[in-house]
């Protein structure tokens, strides 16, 4: 988890934003590359993209899987309210959902829901499982909602 103290300190130029945003779209750039496109040396380079992982302004590099290649084509958000007393169960609730395999990531929310988990399934049957075993059967949870996706796209990462 990134220190909120040190991220505060942090002042990125335009040279950290447009490096950021090249690894946004492609982080498996070799540095030579990242360097050759930011008209900077290869060890100016590399240094830049230590400073922004050891500051915490990079969280980590990731790589987005398929679902289908997986087994699992179909693909739902979930919306979560919790009953009105158990909202001290929500760091809880937040850990039982990491450990879950359908998971493919999920948002912690102000407003009416309290939580946004988005999942991957086999078919709708899975999805009807996974609310039920998962989410309904819950004391803490007062109710959901499950909306299908029929397509997940990206946007430009923060503007970059």
């Amino acid at each position: 988890m990134s220190d909120p103290q040190k991220l505060q300190q942090v002042t990125l130029d335009e040279v950290d934003h447009k490096l950021l945003g090249l690894l946004s779209n492609n982080s498996r750039r070799t540095n030579q590359s990242l360097s050759e496109a930011l008209g900077l040396a290869p060890s100016t380079c590399l240094a830049r993209l230590k400073a922004l992982k050891e500051s915490g302004v990079i969280k980590r590099f990731t790589v987005e899987v398929a679902p289908e290649a997986m087994g699992l084509p179909l693909q739902a958000l979930v919306s979560v309210r919790l009953r009105p007393g158990a909202r001290h169960l929500m760091n809880a609730f937040g850990n039982e959902l990491r450990g879950l395999p359908e998971i493919k990531q999920f948002f912690v929310l102000g407003g009416a829901d309290d939580f946004l988990i988005h999942i991957t399934a086999k078919n709708t049957e899975h999805i009807r499982q996974f609310v039920l075993d998962h989410l309904s059967s819950n004391p803490a949870v007062a109710g959901t909602q499950t909306n299908l996706v029929f397509e997940h796209g990206h946007g430009t990462a923060f503007g970059l």
